[in-house]
């Protein structure tokens, strides 16, 4: 039975992709860091790890051949940007940033290469426009990008010797919450792509093994028009943020159940800026640091009762803050979600700069006023 192992799978194109697979008979399996998700995914074997993780590689593509006993098609599709200014990014994000979209990606193909001569396969790296014209907001995300653009000609050149093909896949704007996770506004609804419109080409493809594939012709013309006029692309990204969605997004509103009241309408609530997501407050704000934080998470840890004040109070200078015994400190006994949950508010304030990763799911806390 043929088979695909497709990284990024809980959410978006990934998982649009692992369902189409399904539908077609082949074994499929479905790696992701949110095991809720996951676990909503039918017919296929799914595997919780974090690609960027040193080591992940090795254990994922074990998982695979384990459940599959081959790999004929590698998706490098996993990726996440962290907010902000590039140079006030911190060393673990930037780490992060790439780690997701270069080294490990490059990794999965250097463990899966034997299965992957073996069948004669196919690896598949999903990339981005903001590879080739880079946007303000994303942090890392753009040069990740670049170099994960320029390591697939690479690969795409070596592994030919092993009757191994490579195409790099430019998607588009697509219409996943994965803007928002970075705590940004995402680019207007006329602009975006489906993740299932996007998963159905990626999978023509698989059949023909172009060199690249474009979901959204008019998108790719659009970026190397961008590319070849430099000096008016950078005017015009300064200008218009908003058409690329880098521009913070509001928070959410919440309704007090306790008075009743409904909160202002989101047009009349100032959004954070970027500065403000990734290190809190200036002297002059009335945003507490911790909250602005924990905002990609708000929502989620109101349904599950996981409070700020909780999660405060971990946030002692020099503590070694582990996911799981978190979890078992807030949910008791915790079940898939509660567990998600506490990675994603965990490296929410990894990201925010008051956490340093010290291991998978380990953090340690910085010297942080809350």
């Amino acid at each position: 039975m043929t088979s695909i192992l497709i990284t990024g799978a809980s959410s978006g194109i990934g998982r649009a992709l692992a369902l189409r697979a399904v539908r077609a008979g082949l074994c499929v399996v479905g790696v992701g860091r949110d095991a809720t998700r996951l676990g909503e995914l039918t017919g296929v074997s799914t595997f919780i790890a974090d690609v960027g993780e040193i080591g992940a590689a090795k254990r994922i593509v074990a998982f695979a051949l384990e459940k599959c006993g081959r790999i004929d098609i590698l998706v490098n599709n996993a990726g996440e940007a962290s907010a902000g200014a590039l140079v006030e990014q911190s060393d673990e994000a930037l780490r992060r940033q790439f780690a997701t979209h270069v080294t490990g990606p490059v990794a999965l193909v250097r463990e899966a290469l034997p299965a992957l001569q073996a069948a004669r396969g196919h690896v598949v790296m999903v990339g981005s426009g903001v590879a080739r014209v880079p946007v303000d907001g994303l942090g890392a995300y753009s040069p990740a990008k670049a170099a994960l653009r320029s390591a697939t000609s690479l690969l795409r050149r070596e592994l030919q010797r092993y009757g191994v093909a490579v195409t790099y896949v430019d998607p588009g704007v697509v219409d996943t919450p994965f803007m928002e996770r970075a705590g940004l506004a995402g680019a207007p609804k006329p602009m975006l792509v489906s993740p299932e419109v996007v998963a159905r080409k990626i999978w023509g493809a698989l059949a023909k093994r172009p060199r690249e594939l474009n979901a959204v012709p008019w998108q790719t013309a659009a970026v190397a028009l961008g590319e070849h006029f430099p000096r008016v692309t950078d005017a015009l990204l300064s200008r218009t943020s908003h058409l690329v969605g880098t521009q913070n997004a509001p928070p959410p509103v919440v309704a007090s159940v306790e008075s009743g009241e409904t909160p202002p309408p989101l047009s009349s609530r100032a959004p954070l800026d970027s500065a403000s997501l990734r290190s809190g407050p200036r002297d002059s704000d009335n945003v507490d640091p911790i909250e602005s934080a924990l905002e990609p998470c708000a929502r989620r840890m109101e349904r599950s009762g996981l409070r700020v004040q909780f999660v405060r109070e971990l946030l002692v200078p020099g503590a070694r803050l582990e996911a799981g015994e978190i979890a078992m400190r807030w949910a008791g006994m915790p079940n898939k979600h509660e567990r998600a949950l506490t990675v994603d508010v965990l490296h929410a304030l990894e990201v925010a700069g008051h956490l340093e990763r010290a291991g998978d799911d380990v953090w340690t806390v910085r010297g942080v006023d809350v």
